[in-house]
């Protein structure tokens, strides 16, 4: 007896629909997208199905089936990886892979173990697709054709284009202007879908090549003009204070604004930085935030270095660290600092070894320059309280006054201790990254303590000012449940921006200046603000911040993505939230701020993409002729 044969196309048709419904069930499941109406969940459903029609499609053009069905395999494989990669990125990113990512291949080695614990066996589903086509290829019986008919691929086509259209149209009428925004990678995934997001992100990057080589210096004055627009004057009462001190600046890994003056489950979190707080020579700024992007702590070292943002779609340690920079460790070196960076790391990790040269810092310590004994290493490097001892045998050495940067491991990603180490007990929400972050995070808390009492018995204590500021956010919001659970209280975009506050201590042995300063305030303004600190004027210097102490000083803090805080509104999720309060507000309230958020961050990637400071004589202040 004869089995009914299936038509001839079938196994594309459920290739098409096999990945189509993996990739809708994965945005809805895998990633946090928002959706607030009927027509964003339609076009979410919708989008996957505009480029895997023409994808899938090309199978028509094949004449033998057995190739077509190894092409049909591939492109499913092909498809699933993608979306896989995607998937196991954003775990730990909270953010969506852009293309020189893909090549950031130095970094791959050091992200093993927060790889692996991204990593289930439930991402088989991920595959599915790949694992039905085979099996329909196997068992289900078809119809063997050897081509398909040129009407019936000219109607196939025309389907594929109408469906294509309809997704971007659709898109436009509910995100104007979608694909000028492509910083905000969520809002573009979620109106095109992840694989036409791919596409334009090789679009995007190719373009970014192209405008370096036809960029001139009238490009940065119209930079240089926008930035003077928001330039303010500089604190003259707190300008000078640490006028020829020592600069040390710690980077703490991952620490978060949340856990200062906190408890967890009657456990202090963070008792020695809870004291700087109230300290009397410490100034401590709550509301103060992160701006970094996919390169995270390599990010946070670009802002405070520069005063420039860092690019939306790459780390720029990595995709610009030929570029000429400004920064403040080349500002001090001419004012007559020893400048180095110590971290206890491969140097090669974020391309540091060469975007430190490229930012005039005259020595790097990396992983060589410490002795890791037994019980000393961290899955990054080396545990901070050793690595914080080691440090301040070196800065014994250095020439004064010297300027030393400190970059922290231990708070990292998966956030696992040994048994020692463990401080306080875990969390016990449903999430083991919140659990074990607090444990780390006073872990942390324990170091910097121990980092102060190593400057004292080593004499460079008094002589020294002291920088401590969070690089970036530790808890993604892909643990916003178990957020939720410890706040107790919803994490809506609004709260979830509040969670971008980092801390920032400046201490100032024996100045008397300690207090909490309530300005709002972000990475962005870390360079105008230390070098006014310490006297350095930073006279005609293109840098996007201000001096937090200056009397006029704007609270306008613009995220990375294009989210933004002001003192009365925050813009988050696409809605404008009253500041304080949370409640939503109607959306001219923010409006008038989105325009300038989105100005300022292109003119900053034009900065860095045009490679724009080459045209800037740093010791006179003036423009270098492009054309001489």
């Amino acid at each position: 007896m004869n089995r009914k044969k299936w038509p001839s196309h079938s196994i594309l048709a459920i290739a098409i629909i096999a990945t189509w419904l993996k990739t809708y069930i994965v945005y809805k499941t895998g990633f946090s997208i928002t959706i607030d109406n009927l027509m964003q969940e339609f076009i979410l459903l919708l989008s996957p199905l505009s480029l895997l029609l023409f994808l899938y499609g090309a199978a028509l053009f094949i004449k033998k089936p057995a190739n077509r069905n190894r092409f049909l395999v591939a492109m499913t494989l092909l498809t699933s990886i993608v979306l896989y990669a995607n998937i196991a990125f954003y775990r730990f990113f909270s953010d969506f892979i852009t293309l020189p990512v893909l090549f950031q291949t130095n970094n791959f080695g050091d992200l093993g173990t927060s790889a692996a614990a991204s990593i289930f066996i439930t991402d088989i589903f991920y595959f599915s697709d790949v694992i039905l086509v085979l099996l329909a290829i196997k068992f289900l019986p078809v119809v063997h054709e050897k081509a398909t008919s040129v009407p019936w691929r000219r109607a196939y086509f025309l389907l594929s284009a109408a469906t294509l259209f309809l997704n971007l149209g659709l898109a436009e009428a509910e995100r104007p202007q979608l694909l000028t925004r492509s910083f905000d990678r969520e809002m573009l995934v979620k109106n095109i879908g992840v694989y036409n997001y791919h596409l334009y992100d090789i679009y995007i990057q190719s373009k970014s090549q192209a405008q370096r080589a036809f960029a001139d210096s009238s490009q940065l004055v119209e930079v240089n003009n926008h930035v003077r627009t928001h330039h303010v004057d500089p604190s003259e009462e707190m300008k000078g204070i640490a006028e020829g001190k020592n600069l040390i600046i710690v980077t703490m890994e991952s620490m978060q604004t949340f856990t200062i003056n906190a408890e967890m489950n009657g456990e202090t979190v963070t008792p020695f930085l809870n004291e700087l707080t109230e300290d009397e020579d410490t100034i401590y700024f709550p509301n103060f935030y992160h701006q970094t992007g996919l390169g995270k702590t390599s990010d946070s070292e670009f802002l405070l270095e520069n005063s420039l943002y860092p690019l939306g779609g790459s780390a720029v340690f990595f995709t610009h660290a030929g570029n000429t920079y400004n920064s403040m460790a080349e500002k001090l070196g001419n004012e007559g600092y020893a400048t180095n960076v110590q971290h206890a790391n491969t140097k090669s990790f974020w391309n540091r070894d060469m975007m430190y040269d490229s930012m005039g810092i005259d020595e790097f310590h990396d992983i060589e320059s410490y002795e890791i004994g037994e019980g000393q290493a961290v899955n990054w490097g080396m545990k901070d309280i050793p690595f914080f001892e080691q440090s301040v045998a070196h800065m014994k050495e250095m020439p004064q006054p010297f300027y030393s940067r400190l970059i922290t491991l231990t708070n990292h990603f998966p956030f696992t201790l040994e048994e020692e180490d463990k401080l306080i007990p875990e969390f016990d929400s449903n999430s083991g990254t919140l659990n074990r972050f607090f444990q780390t995070t006073r872990y942390l808390d324990e170091a910097v303590k121990e980092l102060f009492d190593e400057l004292k018995e080593q004499g460079l204590y008094e002589n020294s000012v002291i920088i401590l500021y969070g690089d970036h956010y530790g808890i993604s919001e892909n643990h916003n449940a178990a957020m939720a659970q410890y706040l107790g209280k919803e994490i809506t975009p609004y709260e979830s921006a509040q969670l971008q506050r980092v801390p920032f201590f400046v201490h100032i042995p024996g100045s008397g200046e300690g207090h909490i300063n309530e300005k709002i305030g972000a990475q962005i303004d870390l360079r105008p603000t230390l070098l006014n600190l310490l006297g350095v004027d930073a006279g005609s210097d293109v840098q996007f911040g201000n001096d937090l102490f200056a009397p006029d000083h704007e609270e306008f803090v613009i995220f990375r993505d294009g989210r933004f805080v002001t003192e009365n509104y925050v813009f988050a999720g696409n809605k404008c939230y009253e500041n304080g309060t949370g409640e939503i507000m109607n959306f001219e309230f923010c409006e008038p701020h989105i325009d300038e958020a989105i100005a300022e961050l292109e003119y900053s990637d034009n900065m860095i993409i045009k490679d724009l400071l080459r045209f800037y004589d740093e010791e006179t202040g003036e423009l270098i002729d492009s054309e001489k």
